[in-house]
């Protein structure tokens, strides 16, 4: 893609609604574009991230066995009144009316509509367990958004609901999720943590929140710093190893961990002193187990081995897609600005030629441009009429993990810089050597 022709409306000035930096830098990178209170669009820069962030959380839900569908917007206030929180819910809930004076609503979460699908379709234990997820868009009015995409009131969300006949199974499909969600965050360069954490409107008796260390955190966490050193369980992981997984969860669960409104200071004290761990942290993931409080009032119910009808027990899982874009950068940016991991940047290399208009340096581009883009390697190549320091500063904004500069003095000695946004190092090489040392530096 040829920055001339792309829509990146830089920002030079920080704007002075921004109060933290994931806000100011996607504004800056012109990522987003806010419309209204807590509701904003999303350009081109940014919705590639929000994409790339997309597609890692399904690699591993669906190697957790979540089947994906896709739920509406809009939903009928009958089936929140069946569950019985309609009512219950609050002022957070956009209510409205179609033009039959049907109430209806702007989904703020999916527990209701996902047990109505259930409960049409699935009559036997045969067909248990099941895990259903969506990717789709939120609407939460909230009464004071703040922090850009952080706190927004209109919010991408994955959610996955899970059905099992009873407690144990119910335990299990709890901790797939676990696991899927550790390895989730990794992949994104995160270090998450799981801590126990409150229910709130969505009910049940066992959660966790997976909580990002951050200076700009909005709540206190406190914590064991071992979990810093832990390893993530990795893609070999077998997803039907009931004891295996258990583990795994165990092994997560068993050093101190909570947030603000779970923190025990008497359990925390016995952490020992130079192990605790008082910080800011980032909500990234939220999972829920919480039996049959959906599935008994809305009639959900399979028959089991016995022949008896009972309520499924059911658990959820969500992750904010576009809050997660801000807690990355919040995790990973310098003075400079953005410092993407290669997992979710917009572009892998930022191509920059340093005297657009020259024959050799436009052919040398040119040709660097092709050979990556063939190789599979998305690329974003400064071509416009700008001063050498205008596309440093840009391509240090934007973040992207490599950096190719082409000029003159450096071709007329048949080499070309290669810079590692993420530590500054760098290089000169031949052209023709690029290829193998970005291959190189990302495995």
């Amino acid at each position: 893609m040829r920055l001339s022709r792309y829509f990146l409306p830089i920002l030079r000035e920080t704007p002075k609604e921004a109060e933290i930096v994931s806000h100011r830098l996607m504004l800056r990178a012109g990522m987003i574009r806010q419309e209204s209170a807590g509701i904003y669009a999303w350009l081109p820069l940014g919705l590639r991230v929000l994409n790339r962030v997309n597609a890692v959380i399904r690699a591993e839900q669906e190697r957790s066995g979540a089947i994906e569908i896709l739920m509406p917007t809009i939903q009928s206030a009958d089936l929140w009144r069946e569950s019985g929180r309609y009512d219950a819910y609050g002022k957070e809930m956009l209510r409205l009316r179609d033009r039959h004076e049907r109430d209806m609503l702007f989904g703020p979460t999916n527990e209701e509509m996902v047990t109505g699908i259930f409960r049409s379709a699935v009559r036997s234990y045969k067909d248990l367990p099941k895990n259903l997820y969506h990717i789709q868009w939120k609407f939460r009015d909230e009464v004071r958004p703040r922090f850009g995409v952080m706190r927004s009131r209109e919010f991408l969300m994955k959610d996955a609901y899970s059905f099992d006949l009873d407690q144990a199974g119910a335990r299990h499909s709890y901790n797939r999720m676990f696991v899927a969600y550790l390895r989730t965050f990794a992949r994104l360069g995160l270090k998450a943590i799981p801590m126990r954490a409150e229910t709130g409107p969505i009910g049940g008796d066992l959660s966790h929140e997976f909580i990002i260390l951050a200076q700009t955190g909005e709540s206190e966490v406190f914590c064991d710093q071992a979990f810093l050193d832990f390893e993530i369980p990795p893609a070999t992981t077998d997803f039907d190893d009931v004891a295996g997984l258990q583990a795994t969860v165990d092994h997560w669960t068993s050093r101190y961990a909570a947030t603000s409104e779970m923190h025990d200071a008497a359990a925390f004290a016995e952490v020992p002193e130079p192990a605790r761990m008082a910080a800011r942290g980032i909500e990234v993931g939220h999972i829920f187990y919480f039996g049959t409080k959906y599935s008994e009032p809305m009639g959900a119910k399979v028959s089991g081995p016995d022949g008896v009808e009972r309520p499924v027990h059911m658990g959820s899982y969500g992750i904010g897609p576009s809050r997660l874009v801000a807690a990355i950068i919040e995790a990973s940016h310098d003075e400079a600005g953005i410092v993407w991991p290669d997992s979710v940047a917009p572009f892998d290399v930022g191509l920059l030629n340093l005297k657009a208009g020259d024959g050799a340096t436009d052919a040398a581009c040119a040709s660097i441009q092709a050979e990556l883009e063939e190789a599979g390697l998305s690329v974003l190549y400064d071509d416009r009429d700008e001063r050498p320091g205008a596309k440093f500063a840009t391509a240090d904004l934007i973040g992207l993990p490599w950096q190719v500069v082409v000029g003159p003095k450096g071709l007329a000695e048949g080499k070309v810089e290669l810079k590692r946004r993420a530590t500054g190092a760098r290089e000169t090489l031949a052209p023709a050597e690029l290829l193998a040392r970005l291959r190189q530096g990302r495995t």
